[in-house]
Order: C-alpha cells, then structure tokens, then sequence
C-alpha cells in the first residue's frame, strides 16, 4: 500500500509542475487534475475522490474567501481614495530627506497590509522617482527599501491574501500569524530593505525613466493619521482575541459578555467588516463619493480577488486528497524519521515551486497542501503551526526571477535591464527568504 501512495504524491507533483510549467495551464484547473490524479492512484473509489475536493474546496473557501473578499475591498477603498499616497507623503515629511530610505520601507509595510502588491507598488512608485530625483542618488536606494515593505507584509501578515490561505489550509491561527508576521517582517525589512539599498545604490546607478514619470498629487488627500486607525482596527482586534483569550489567562479571567464581544469582534470577518464600514464612511461618504460610485468600486475591487479565491480552494482541495488517502501520513512519518526540520521542509517545498514556476501565491498555496499532513499527523501547538505559515512565506519569497510577473513589473517601472533586476530585485526576494525561514526557526526554539 506505502508503494501506491508514494508512486501518488510523486506523480502528482510532477504532473502538477508539468501542466503549469510546460503545458501552461492555469494552475486552478492543474491542482484539480492532480486531485484527480493522486485519488486514483492511491486506489480511492471516484465517489469518495470527488467527495475529497468538493469538501477541500468548501471547507477552505468558507473563510477564506470572505477574508480576501473583504480586504479586497477595503484595499480598493483606501487606493481610490489616495490614502495610499497620502500616507506616504506623512511618514516621509516626519522621517525627512535624510530617512527617506527608512520612510518608504515603513510606508510599503503598512500600505501592503490592505492594497494588492503590483496596486500599491504602481500607485507609490512616483513618490520614489520625486524624491530620486530631488535627491539626484540612484533610484535603487529607494525603490528597493518600498519594495521589501510591500513583499515583506504581502507575503507575511494578514489578512494580505497568501497568509490568509496558508493560515488556512494549515489550520493555523491568524492572531499567531500576524504577531509572528511582525517579529519576523521587522528585522527582515531593514536588512533587505535600506541596508541592502544602501549597498546596491554604491554599485548601480540607475535615473528616473523618463516615460514612466508621473505626477504626484498631493491635494485633498485623506488624513493619514485616520488611514493609519483604519487600518489597525482589524490588525488589532484580531492579535486582542489570540492575546486577552489565549494561554494567558485563566477562564473565568473575563466576564462572560467580555469574552463574548472579544470573541466576536476579534473574529477576522468582523474586524474587517467594522473596518470597511469606517472606510466606506470616511475615505468615501464623507468625501463626497456618491453611493453608486461606491457600489461601482466594490464590484471592480473584487476582481482581482477572484483568481485568488479560486486558486486557495483548489489548494484546500489538494490538502484534503492526501489527507483522505492516507499520502500525507506517510509524507509525515517519512519526515520524522528523517533529520530534517519540518519548518525547513515546508520552506524548501515552496521554494523549489516557486523558482520553478514563479507565482509567489501559487508556491504558497501549493506548498500548504504538500505541508498540512505533517500538521495533523504532527503535535504542533498553536504557535508553532503559524510559525509553518512564515516558513512557507519565506519559501514562496525565494528567487523571483523571469518566469515571475512581479520581477518585470519592477523592471519596467524602474526602468532596469534584466540583468540589473535580478542583481537587485532577484536578491532581494532571496534576502527575505532567507532572513524569514531563520527568523521562524528562531521562534520555534523560543516559543
């Protein structure tokens, strides 16, 4: 029986690699062909195969797509309202001139936490031409510090879509997620972020584009400081449900209708809903916005939502097939008999995805169906599970290079050859996973 069930994992993950790398078919329809695929050959009746993804796909989607829908459309609020920009242009007038390294790095981590990567990066990116060129040093020492701010918390802390989903699949708690996102983020932004900017801007000089200048508007923006709460509301309310009703305290610490209006406000569909009803009031009735523009913005904020949506259910459906056939037991007993960490194996499955296909979220979401059968067989405290979450983050981060959309995004908008992208792009999606799988390895041993 092990034989079968070996010959199913190994010849799904490399039909899975085959149809997304060589056949270039949309990695949705992939994972569920190997869904498919991996049921059969370990012998499971079609009944029961389909029964597998349909509960996979349902059980993931029933959190996950009302999480990403909801900051979805809260990120769709905030850019269309110029909060984005208007925070940008806060943190950088306090840090000055001098900081403006350190001010980006700031203003990418927190715009991420609500805005799409490639939405945020497009709408700051001529903040970072204005102050290269009022500055006349190299491009790079700012647009790289923005950059590792943005992928940092894109790939880190919820409720930004990949974590989400990893959270999800894994079982993991999304408070634990982002406190660790955070312990982990900070000290992984500043290395490849304005140190690492600072080394590459002594070696590449690189000007403004020329066509791709913009003009940034600073009239009528919305108060950052407002932004800034906004923001934070669901951040908070969340890591104030994982802390007040974790470990910490005893059971009858709280009063019954304490815990119970923690509980509920904590939940990530209530803080993000609390969240967007603030946004939809402040960044959009009071500024004038008419109802029906509001109503159209949504709708048009939910579409790039949707892939996203899709793709995790298919992961969740991925999980569910090893878990039903019994794969993943075997994939967890193989590993503990081995010697290497189980943080590093999820780290190393979604960094060998990623290189070899390019999608950051499609390596992660991949890499939690393969993951998720260590955790069950596994005896893993809440902790360490989100600390799985930062570890396959890191992995997914690794090696952007040119079968990555995100490295010709940044090409072109900085106006770098290819060569230049992967010296200063490429290694620094490198010096996030790195620092990232470290820091979670840390954390294991501390926690």
């Amino acid at each position: 029986m092990e034989y079968k069930l070996l010959i199913a994992i190994g010849v799904g993950i490399t039909a899975l690699l085959v149809m997304i790398l060589k056949l270039r078919i949309q990695a949705f329809i992939a994972l569920l062909i190997v869904c498919i695929l991996v049921g059969i050959i370990a012998g499971l009746p079609a009944d029961d195969v389909l029964n597998s993804i349909k509960n996979g796909m349902g059980g993931t989607l029933g959190f996950v797509a009302t999480v990403v829908g909801l900051g979805a459309l809260f990120g769709g609020l905030l850019e269309n309202s110029g909060g984005a920009q208007g925070i940008a242009n806060y943190i950088l007038r306090i840090a000055g001139e001098k900081n403006a390294s350190w001010a980006l790095m700031i203003t990418g981590f927190i715009i991420a936490i609500p805005v799409f990567f490639d939405v945020a990066f497009i709408i700051l990116v001529p903040i970072v031409y204005a102050i290269a060129r009022k500055t006349k040093k190299s491009l790079i020492l700012y647009a790289i510090p923005l950059l590792a701010g943005l992928a940092i918390t894109h790939s880190f802390i919820p409720p930004t879509p990949g974590p989400v989903a990893v959270a999800d699949i894994l079982g993991a708690n999304l408070g634990w997620v982002i406190v660790f996102g955070f312990i982990t983020g900070v000290p992984t932004a500043i290395v490849s972020g304005p140190l690492l900017a600072k080394y590459l801007s002594k070696r590449m000089t690189v000007s403004i584009p020329e066509t791709l200048e913009q003009s940034t508007t600073t009239d009528d923006l919305p108060n950052p400081l407002g932004i800034l709460a906004i923001i934070s509301l669901p951040i908070l309310l969340i890591v104030l449900k994982t802390v007040l009703l974790g470990d910490w305290f005893k059971d009858d610490y709280f009063s019954e209708w304490f815990v119970y209006v923690i509980e509920l406000a904590g939940h990530p569909f209530v803080a993000l809903i609390l969240a967007n009803l603030i946004a939809w009031y402040f960044l959009g009735i009071r500024r004038g916005v008419t109802r029906d523009d509001l109503l159209k913005l949504s709708m048009n904020s939910f579409k790039p939502a949707g892939a996203i949506i899709l793709l995790t259910g298919a992961g969740g459906a991925f999980k569910q097939i090893l878990v039903d056939t019994k794969a993943g037991e075997l994939l967890a007993s193989s590993l503990q008999s081995s010697y290497i960490h189980p943080l590093l194996f999820a780290f190393i499955v979604a960094g060998l995805i990623r290189v070899l296909q390019g999608s950051a979220t499609t390596a992660m979401i991949a890499a939690a169906g393969i993951t998720s059968p260590i955790i069950l067989a596994g005896d893993f405290d809440p902790a360490q599970i989100a600390l799985f979450v930062i570890a396959i983050a890191s992995g997914a981060t690794l090696l952007s290079h040119v079968n990555d959309s995100g490295f010709w995004l940044v090409g072109q908008y900085l106006g770098l050859t290819e060569k230049q992208t992967l010296q200063s792009w490429t290694v620094m999606t490198t010096l996030i996973a790195i620092i990232g799988v470290l820091m979670s390895l840390i954390l294991w041993y501390l926690v």
